[in-house]
């Protein structure tokens, strides 16, 4: 018995089987990043009492979005959500959704 042609522990032919192909973690072609928002009106200054604003920034759970998914720069990530948690103390935004509230949902749980 020869193990010339014995299969185990080589990689084969498993690159075929799992799909293969395709590039890294490049950008997509023709997708263009979008820039900052505020940085691109030159705004320095998030208003807190600016309540249809900052909702674009919190996920209806009533949680802060990601930098990466609102697409801000670290300078302005930092304003808005400074800004989200004035509106938040003075009850301008809620720190929960609704039906967390009404419901209950997640009490208790570890």
């Amino acid at each position: 018995m020869s193990n010339e042609f014995d299969d185990r522990g080589g990689r084969g032919d498993d690159d075929r089987r799992r799909g293969g192909g395709g590039g890294g973690g490049g950008p997509r072609r023709g997708a263009r990043r979008r820039g900052c928002e505020f940085c691109q009106r030159h705004t320095d200054v998030v208003d807190y009492k600016d309540i249809d604003l900052l909702r674009h920034y919190v996920t209806d759970r009533g949680k802060i979005e990601a930098r990466r998914k609102v697409s801000t720069c670290a300078k302005h990530q930092r304003t808005v959500s400074q800004a989200i948690k004035r509106a938040r103390h003075l009850a301008m935004l809620p720190y929960t959704a609704e039906h967390v509230r009404v419901t209950g949902v997640g009490i208790g749980r570890r």
